[in-house]
């Protein structure tokens, strides 16, 4: 008998996924490696941190996902090296894995274009924990602000900046914008919808880059149909704890949300690799790195050209094309070795269309020719981010949580856990100052 070949893989995002599902049940040893012991489905993660879904409803299990391939073994682990000459991975814990093919695609993580020391005042969104803390400040500015006696300090509270106009901000504005506006009518009594403030700061022209400008100019007319005030060509110079500071002003508020860039992981440094500005791995049209058939870099980690020679954007839809490419590169080239270069078919990525979300019936959708937004292009989001969520009890548990919510106007997943009297909850005046004059009457009229 001949000897079974290890692939090792390196992330279970999408594109791992992809790896391990397109090796399952063959005959091959297949390690998946993941520093986290689940599955993040990251498009809808703004939902969890602005309290619309609870984490377990857009996360799985690593294992019970693959639970069904017997030749998939899952480790929980962070890489620190690659010694390509011995063909093993060196992990945190000391242990090292042997492959025969490895296939790295570790992700993407925040970029704060040289100023990290922003991080710790404008969390970024790529996991669990960023949603929760960041949910965690979004509720608790409306509780702080409900006791609060400064008028000044109440404005600060109640003023969110979300930095960057791509999807991800422009889904987070629009979140935020319906959860301070929506859902504090029924709940607060000193704090009302018209009390709230919703910037979305982006450098560029417009928002939604990637979109048809139609589209983007629709996007951002929705977002101020919300209350988003969005400000485009302005560049961020500097963020503290109580607000942002841009070339028109400072802005004074006490949540801030970075959706402005993104880097890759630190693959390059095992590789010992020169990335591109955005620290992604160059590869070749097989997605193979030079001089090293055995190793594919898949996803957020890697730099893969189109036909026009443009890198492909970062996105799920690519990851998931590329781990099932990358599978079956692995299986032609176990079937026929030599693996030569040369006869790989080169990797061509089908874009089946961009979507993006803004609220409450407001979306828009680009399919090439056919371009949709409102209420069609919203239920159209809704339909495929559900249908791509993994296993059925996700599907089941979001698709209800959305439907009551509609129906509602209300957010399930509204917990703050922790102790929140060492964040200064508990030193704030507790006398209520009345509500802004202009609510009184809308409520005296309602």
């Amino acid at each position: 008998m001949s000897k079974r070949h290890h692939i090792v893989i390196v992330g279970a995002g999408f594109g791992g996924l992809a790896v391990a599902k397109g090796l399952g049940k063959r005959d091959v040893d297949v390690t998946l490696i993941d520093r986290q012991n689940h599955h993040l489905f990251q498009p809808l993660l703004y939902q969890v941190a602005t309290a619309g879904l609870s984490p377990a409803d857009i996360a799985a299990p690593i294992r019970s996902i693959v639970r069904h391939f017997p030749n998939v073994r899952v480790m929980l682990d962070r890489v620190s090296g690659v010694d390509q000459d011995a063909k093993y991975v060196v992990l945190q814990s000391g242990h090292t894995v042997k492959y025969d093919y490895l296939v790295i695609a570790t992700g993407a993580r925040h970029s704060y274009f040289g100023h990290d020391e922003w991080a710790a005042f404008a969390p970024g969104l790529k996991t669990i924990d960023d949603a929760t803390a960041l949910r965690r400040k979004v509720l608790l500015s409306l509780e702080r602000a409900e006791i609060a006696t400064d008028p000044q300090q109440r404005k600060a509270l109640l003023t969110y900046v979300v930095v960057g106009g791509g999807p991800t901000g422009v889904e987070m504005a629009g979140a935020i914008a319906e959860l301070a506006r929506c859902s504090v009518r029924r709940d607060f009594r000193s704090i009302t919808p018209h009390c709230s403030r919703v910037i979305l700061i982006e450098a560029g022209p417009r928002l939604l880059q990637s979109f048809p400008e139609d589209l983007s100019l629709k996007a951002k007319v929705s977002l101020e149909q919300l209350g988003v005030e969005v400000q485009l060509g302005t560049q961020v110079e500097a963020i503290q704890s109580d607000g942002v500071a841009t070339k028109t002003g400072y802005i004074r508020a006490y949540t801030t949300v970075w959706a402005a860039g993104v880097q890759a992981s630190g693959a390059s440094r095992w590789l010992k690799i020169t990335p591109d500005r955005t620290g992604r791995v160059p590869v070749g049209p097989d997605l193979r790195i030079a001089g090293d058939p055995a190793v594919f870099v898949i996803g957020d980690t890697a730099c893969c050209l189109d036909e026009e020679g443009l890198p492909l954007p970062g996105v799920a839809p690519v990851a998931k094309q590329q781990g099932a490419y990358v599978a079956r590169m692995i299986l032609s080239g176990l079937e026929s070795r030599p693996f030569e270069l040369t006869a790989a078919k080169p990797f061509a990525y089908r874009n089946y269309g961009n979507l993006a979300t803004i609220g409450r019936n407001r979306a828009v959708a680009d399919f090439g020719k056919l371009k949709i937004s409102g209420h069609l292009a919203w239920l159209m989001w809704c339909v495929i981010h559900i249908w791509f969520l993994t296993g059925h009890r996700n599907r089941i548990t979001v698709g209800a949580n959305w439907l009551w919510s509609y129906l509602t106007f209300t957010r399930s997943a509204r917990l703050i856990t922790g102790e929140t009297t060492s964040e200064g909850v508990a030193s704030f005046p507790h006398n209520i100052d009345p509500p802004c004059k202009t609510d009184s009457i809308i409520r005296m009229l309602s």
